[in-house]
């Protein structure tokens, strides 16, 4: 395997290197041409293979007559450091290489993965993948083509060239910085994890797509006591980018907002009990949307005949305001990728259109069902998974109403601002969700603050039932994960203000 570092890598693989001057401790590198214009290059000396290997790894997986096969090469190295109590008390760095090989031979699906990227190895893995398919062996593409792709998350810096020393004495400032913010801090936790991920996919028609993936996540949390009672609460912000992210600004707002969010719930009253109207506010509620709504418009759901979108295209789900769209393109939102884990460039995908449902989210299995092409949504864990119909940054487009417009709306309702958690069946679409805090609306005024409310629902019927969608929109800011047969995949949501007419809300009150 040729040697090269991972800081040289980056320059190569993203857009270049333009020389500037960074406060702080941020080092800039320099840039490395590419021969020949050809980037994928480079993967393949990242991964000690060539042409002529992965010509002989399709052929074992196509010898017993496969229609279809790829190869997802990937190389992750990721970084965490947690301090808590004015202390470092976890840190740590993974590196993950290997390769998954699939199979695919009608509906079904063969796949296997090794961590040694040497060709016995490879070929070891191709024939177990194969082992669905019985028929004529097929021959491995002549040539390889790269796939063309935009870049939706330019970088300047590979996270290789800020150091741990840097890292932890940012940390240290935040931390100091959330004791400073109110004097009834007590606790104060700062995380930090950064990722640069590299993949190569390759597959038997003879396309070839790579794309080098940075992450940031970095949360901080605190713990308040006032007359003995306690409260807790966090802030995060994650983003496809490197350390000019965290500018000057965020990082003073890190603290800042944890600890008024904190703070305000020593204000919050119980929440009241039963079926009321519930505004949505702008941001993370976009939560609800992707898990009550969004995965059931996941085409594998469909195919199955499991969601109940299933006989729902070209139908009225929603009012004529209400556009919902995934979206693979919103520059350094968590969600976005360059290329799906199938190597299908990414793309807008609009799911409802004026109150119409347009399509599902495919992957190359669901579009090869339906007739359709691929929407870029083929996204997998890692190399040690086979990819699936996944979500990316999922939201709803504005609407024609104004926020304070709904408000003066409701008579008596609440206002969900922080979700956390919630649980959803994906079949019908039933939900139950925890709102970490809000504000009770009387009268058509926002009056008190309330926490521990639970909302309980179901996504198709919340759907049909909002009535108002504010002009608002706002992207979620903080790190989500999405969970779906055992593997998760970074994801991004967002919503407008939106005020659905009726939800069941639990609460103490």
């Amino acid at each position: 395997m040729i040697n090269m570092s991972r800081r040289d890598f980056v320059k190569i693989t993203g857009t270049g290197l333009a020389l500037a001057t960074l406060p702080g401790f941020i080092r800039s590198g320099f840039a490395v041409e590419t021969p020949d214009n050809n980037p994928y290059k480079f993967y393949f000396q990242r991964f000690g293979i060539d042409e002529e290997m992965i010509r002989k790894v399709i052929a074992e997986a196509l010898h017993y007559g496969g229609d279809y096969c790829d190869l997802f090469f990937q190389n992750q190295l990721s970084n965490s450091i947690r301090l808590q109590d004015n202390i470092v008390n976890s840190a740590s760095t993974n590196i993950t290489l290997g390769v998954g090989i699939r199979v695919l031979k009608g509906d079904q699906t063969g796949y296997s993965f090794t961590e040694d990227i040497s060709l016995a190895s490879m070929k070891a893995a191709a024939r177990t993948a194969a082992g669905i398919a019985s028929g004529s062996a097929k021959t491995a593409p002549q040539t390889f083509n790269a796939t063309k792709l935009m870049n939706y998350y330019e970088t300047e810096i590979s996270w290789e060239d800020v150091g741990v020393k840097d890292k932890v004495e940012m940390l240290q400032a935040i931390n100091d910085d959330v004791f400073k913010e109110d004097p009834r801090v007590i606790k104060a936790s700062v995380n930090f994890s950064d990722s640069e991920n590299y993949i190569l996919i390759v597959n038997s028609e003879g396309s070839i797509a790579t794309d080098y993936q940075p992450m940031l996540r970095i949360s901080v949390g605190c713990t308040a006591e006032e007359d003995g009672r306690r409260e807790n609460n966090y802030f995060d912000y994650s983003a496809r980018d490197d350390i000019r992210f965290l500018t000057p600004e965020r990082l003073k707002r890190l603290p800042r907002e944890a600890v008024a969010r904190t703070v305000k719930l020593f204000e919050a009253q119980a929440a009241p009990a039963g079926e009321m109207p519930v505004v949505l506010a702008a941001g993370s509620s976009g939560i609800l949307l992707h898990e009550a709504i969004g995965h059931g418009m996941e085409a594998d759901f469909n195919r199955q005949g499991i969601s109940v979108f299933s006989d729902m295209i070209n139908k009225k789900v929603a009012e004529d305001f209400v556009t919902i769209v995934d979206n693979g393109t919103n520059p350094h939102i968590r969600g976005s990728i360059n290329v799906d884990d199938e190597g299908v460039p990414s793309q807008k995908t609009v799911l409802v259109e004026n109150g119409v449902l347009k399509t599902y989210l495919h992957d190359r299995i669901s579009a090869n069902h339906y007739g359709l092409e691929p929407t870029g949504n083929g996204r997998r864990e890692s190399f040690k998974h086979y990819p699936m119909p996944r979500m990316r940054n999922t939201y709803m487009l504005d609407g024609p109403h104004e926020f304070e417009e709904m408000i003066a709306n409701v008579e008596y309702g609440i206002l969900a601002n922080q979700f956390t958690n919630g649980q959803v069946n994906i079949g019908p679409g039933d939900f139950t969700f925890y709102v970490k805090s809000g504000s009770l609306i009387e009268n058509g005024k926002i009056t008190v603050p309330i926490k521990d409310v639970n909302i309980i629902g179901n996504g198709p019927e919340v759907l049909k039932r909002i009535t108002m969608v504010a002009n608002d929109m706002k992207m979620s800011e903080g790190g989500w994960t999405c969970g779906k047969n055992g593997q998760g995949v970074p994801v991004s949501q967002g919503m407008p203000s939106v005020l659905v007419s009726s939800i069941t809300v639990g609460g103490r009150g």
